[in-house]
């Protein structure tokens, strides 16, 4: 087993004090922001002497590299770009803080995820239309990595998919964007140029995204250990765990406790790194 170090700035001493604590037989440089601590034995110390780094880490089996995956999964919401959507929307209708509180709740595993959605599209009831591209044109960014991330899968020949709770006006523009093959999510009903404040058809909720997931997989004849997902709130812990590998991004203390890698501090590329 190697121990996977990812950091902008990963001091020597760091490095050393890992390779200690692990038992490791050495240290291999990845690239600029990346080291592999080699034949490391996993010990408890390390989380602590990464959060006081502030640096990422990974337990990766030796030998594993990017190609032996063939399907990633990515959440979209506060994963892949850097807002919750339907809180943006929200604050075009002057409700962003009840939006988001609900929101919050249900990303931390306090709600039911349907029940919640439920109730925050309904606040939304006749705000135009015309909102969804304000958020998307004015407000979404990708996080840092995103695009390199994407790029990289693709050249490794990997199935990607975009899952969310959210909605299809965003992924569908961000499948088109990043290249996806997939993407799934709900459709906010819409009547006369007016959200209802109804979604159409089957809510996308967490059960749902680890179905995608598990249908991609059986399609493209994969086993668990090729499937690699990505999230950071409570929506995303079925799918995870469906997943040979799962990783948290900036996550809630719930999807925290269940993911194979978590990216505190490193862009969303940095799971290139992982298996280089």
């Amino acid at each position: 087993m190697n121990l996977i170090v990812l950091g902008a700035d990963i001091e020597t001493p760091v490095l050393k004090t890992l390779a200690k604590v692990t038992g490791a037989q050495a240290i291999e440089q990845i690239n600029l922001g990346a080291f592999r601590i080699v034949d490391a034995t996993p010990d408890g110390r390390v989380t602590t002497i990464c959060h006081e780094a502030q640096i990422d880490f990974a337990y990766v089996p030796a030998g594993r590299r990017l190609t032996d995956f063939g399907l990633f999964v990515t959440d979209m919401d506060s994963t892949l770009i850097n807002i919750e959507c339907i809180d943006e929307i929200a604050a075009l209708h002057g409700l962003k803080a009840e939006v988001a509180a609900i929101t919050e709740a249900a990303m931390r595993g306090e709600l039911d995820f349907k029940g919640s959605l439920t109730r925050r599209v309904a606040l939304l009831a006749g705000l135009e239309e015309s909102a969804l591209a304000q958020v998307y044109q004015q407000r979404l960014e990708l996080n840092p990595g995103a695009e390199r991330l994407i790029a990289g899968l693709k050249d490794a020949g990997i199935h990607t998919v975009l899952v969310s709770g959210g909605f299809t006006y965003f992924t569908d523009r961000l499948k088109d964007r990043l290249g996806f093959d997939e993407a799934w999510s709900n459709e906010l009903e819409v009547t006369d140029g007016r959200l209802t404040g109804r979604v159409v058809g089957d809510i996308v909720d967490a059960n749902a995204k680890a179905c995608h997931l598990r249908q991609a997989r059986q399609v493209l004849g994969l086993e668990a250990a090729q499937v690699m997902a990505i999230g950071d709130g409570a929506n995303d812990i079925p799918m995870i765990a469906a997943a040979g590998f799962g990783i948290a991004y900036r996550p809630k203390p719930v999807l925290r406790a269940v993911a194979d890698c978590c990216l505190d501090h490193s862009p969303l590329d940095g799971i290139l790194s992982l298996f280089a």
